[in-house]
């Protein structure tokens, strides 16, 4: 383990928030993958996850019983706030109530 290996070939630091939040949406969305399987980096819908618009509006829905965060899908953030698990903490903890 050189420091010529290729980054991409490192797993991603996962925060104990995303840890968390990784959890929250394996069990509310009920998806066959443990919440350490998900790179916080990877995009939650089409390629990386493969969640759709329906998916996104169960999260908002998670997010808020669980943090207190008000998630619109409609908004005009909701691409960037929901492109990826780190993204989506990343709001979540600048954001929450709970």
């Amino acid at each position: 383990m050189g420091s010529g290996e290729p980054v991409e070939n490192q797993k991603p630091v996962v925060t104990e928030h995303e840890l968390e939040l990784a959890k929250a949406i394996t069990v509310g969305l009920n998806l066959d993958i443990s919440p350490e399987e998900i790179n916080p980096n990877s995009p939650l819908y089409g390629e990386g996850l493969g969640l759709d618009s329906i998916d996104m509006l169960e999260i908002s829905l998670i997010v808020s019983r669980k943090y207190g965060v008000q998630l619109r899908s409609d908004g005009s953030d909701s691409l960037k706030i929901f492109s990826s698990l780190k993204s989506l903490n990343d709001y979540i903890q600048s954001h929450r109530t709970k």
